[in-house]
């Protein structure tokens, strides 16, 4: 009776290791595919990166975000935005454009939207100059028609004024402009946190995000005469008919800023937004957006 009685005690004692081994081996396989859910953080190219949720402000990956970089034509989303933000605004109102505006094009050998002396061209296609081709010449007209001041050195001035005010107002403290166009006086930057919420902000606006989203347009100008002529434009951003779901923002490029790129998409009504700085070429700015926006989606 007594061996019976330890014979059911030694199958007992093996039944609970085998059951305790069994439940081991079980929760090692659950963490296995939980962790096989998470994807692996990219690795990019680019000195600096951003991703977050636009619904929801979550971040989503950070790579030196914090740290301040020049930040080439990336700086026209808050051109854009101070235009966009001033009170009573007529997109449909028309701008003269000056021989100043081609003149400093040349003597800076910036990106241009062809803007031609004479011409009268409303706020809205100077919008599309602004952020397709990435005219400079955009911009100048820009800061002249919307600064205050008697003088057109004073209304760029009060211009790049409103940037700064803008950037506070939005919380952006690692962000100072000197330029309306991201060609910099030595004192000029943001970071991928910051160029992230600048964006995010402007894509509140419609007309921005009609824009932004705008592979290339053909636009009717006024011209001196009386006449017209076309303008076409073509976005410089490469996301857009390329990356599924993509609906802008701007690239930008200089000596200092390398190349640099800040980027949306949307898919299944998630969207993601992000920064990459200081990237080595166009081609692998791109690429570091994608893999941000394919991490972002798969979070």
């Amino acid at each position: 009776m007594k061996l019976g009685i330890q014979r059911i005690r030694r199958i007992s004692a093996a039944a609970t290791v085998a059951l305790t081994a069994g439940a081991v081996l079980a929760g090692g396989a659950f963490a296995t595919t939980a962790q096989a859910a998470t994807p692996p953080t990219p690795k990019i190219v680019a000195k600096g990166g951003f991703v977050m949720n636009n619904g929801t402000g979550k971040t989503l990956f950070t790579k030196a975000a914090d740290t301040r970089r020049s930040t080439g034509s990336t700086t026209k989303i808050m051109t854009a935005r101070v235009v966009l933000a001033q009170k009573g605004l007529n997109l449909n109102s028309k701008v003269t454009v000056q021989k100043a505006y081609s003149d400093y094009i040349v003597a800076k050998g910036a990106s241009s939207a062809r803007l031609i002396v004479g011409d009268k061209v409303t706020v809205r296609q100077l919008l599309y100059g602004l952020m397709l081709p990435s005219g400079c010449d955009a911009a100048y007209a820009l800061a002249d028609k919307f600064g205050s001041g008697s003088t057109r050195a004073a209304r760029v001035k009060s211009f790049i004024g409103k940037m700064n005010s803008t950037a506070k107002t939005l919380g952006l403290k690692n962000t100072h402009f000197d330029s309306f166009d991201g060609i910099g006086n030595g004192s000029n930057y943001s970071t991928p946190r910051d160029l992230t919420k600048l964006a995010s902000s402007a894509m509140k606006y419609s007309t921005f995000r009609t824009v932004v989203k705008t592979k290339s347009t053909k636009q009717k100008v006024t011209t001196k005469s009386g006449g017209y002529r076309y303008m076409s434009w073509t976005n410089t951003n490469k996301l857009l008919g390329t990356y599924s779901g993509a609906i802008g923002v701007k690239t930008g490029s200089g000596p200092t800023a390398k190349y640099c790129l800040v980027f949306a998409a949307t898919r299944n009504g998630k969207t993601v937004i992000g920064t990459v700085l200081t990237s080595t070429s166009e081609a692998n700015r791109t690429a570091d957006a994608k893999k941000l926006m394919d991490y972002g989606f798969k979070k």
